[in-house]
């Protein structure tokens, strides 16, 4: 472990709290966004899983921000040296569905820090726990799983990715609009760059086009669970990140469950191929 490395690890076990309200308005957009064809939710309702990514705003000065669109390191999370910060997974358990109009809060804690050798370089991985609580306790525990690493040259091809994992039984192709992105980097008021200022994203960052939310992609996952089993509660839901999705050409959101059994594989394909996201979902 390098020194610096070595220093960010003083911020294992820091925390912070947030408190929020469920407000019906901002899940009524999120529904609105996602074209979700159900009836339009209600107070009281419960909040479809992973839509709570819409709510806990981090609301840093706009001067505070630094060039890529990101707060400043060094106050929550480490101040780690790598330029390039990305959400690489997440864990979620879903003990009940946040209630719409509740008051809720949000306590964060980083469970580790470490740093990696990777083909493409130095990287770092940033592990913070959410719990999310209503006045009737905890809803939501969430494992985020946050990578950092140096800066692409720019103009460089992505290298080959793994196959998907088979074939599958649900499928839906996405048409990953730059409206679709702001859109949802509005809602989850996030203002990292590379989702919605292609000229930043192109030429600064090197990349072919916009880059679609890690989130984003993940909620599509969930999403198509609950269009093929729509009375389904989905309790649990893991991902990881295998490879960035572009708004330069459609991609394809799979499925597959598992024979007698509450749970199914959920995948993302991207334009080539390639496995972009993989995941598994349990519900009852």
């Amino acid at each position: 472990m390098s020194k610096a490395a070595s220093a960010w690890t003083d911020w294992i076990g820091r925390q912070e709290e947030a408190c929020d309200a469920i407000d019906l308005g901002r899940a009524l957009a999120l529904q609105a966004t996602l074209d979700d064809p159900r009836a339009p939710l209600r107070p009281g309702d419960g909040l479809p899983p992973l839509w709570h990514w819409a709510y806990f705003w981090g609301v840093a000065p706009t001067a505070s921000l630094g060039p890529d669109g990101h707060a400043a390191r060094g106050e929550f999370l480490p101040p780690i040296d790598l330029p390039r910060r990305m959400w690489a997974g997440s864990r979620v358990d879903l003990a009940r569905p946040l209630p719409i109009g509740a008051a809720v809060t949000r306590r964060s804690t980083i469970k580790s820090v470490t740093e990696k050798e990777g083909r493409s370089g130095r990287l770092a991985f940033v592990t913070v726990e959410h719990l999310i609580a209503d006045g009737d306790g905890p809803c939501i525990v969430e494992e985020h799983d946050i990578v950092y690493r140096a800066a692409a040259a720019k103009g460089a091809v992505l290298p080959p990715g793994e196959a998907p994992p088979g074939d599958s039984t649900w499928r839906q192709d996405v048409v990953p609009s730059p409206v679709l992105l702001f859109r949802y980097s509005a809602l989850t008021f996030n203002g990292h760059r590379i989702h919605y200022d292609q000229p930043y994203t192109t030429q600064e960052e090197g990349y072919p086009g916009l880059i679609v939310h890690g989130p984003l992609l993940a909620t599509l996952m969930v999403g198509l669970l609950r269009r093929e089993k729509p009375g389904a509660r989905v309790t649990r839901f893991a991902f990881r990140a295998k490879r960035p999705i572009f708004d330069t050409a459609p991609f394809t959101v799979c499925g597959a469950r598992q024979a007698d059994a509450a749970r199914a594989a959920l995948w993302v394909v991207d334009p080539d191929g390639y496995l972009a996201m993989d995941g598994e979902v349990e519900w009852n």
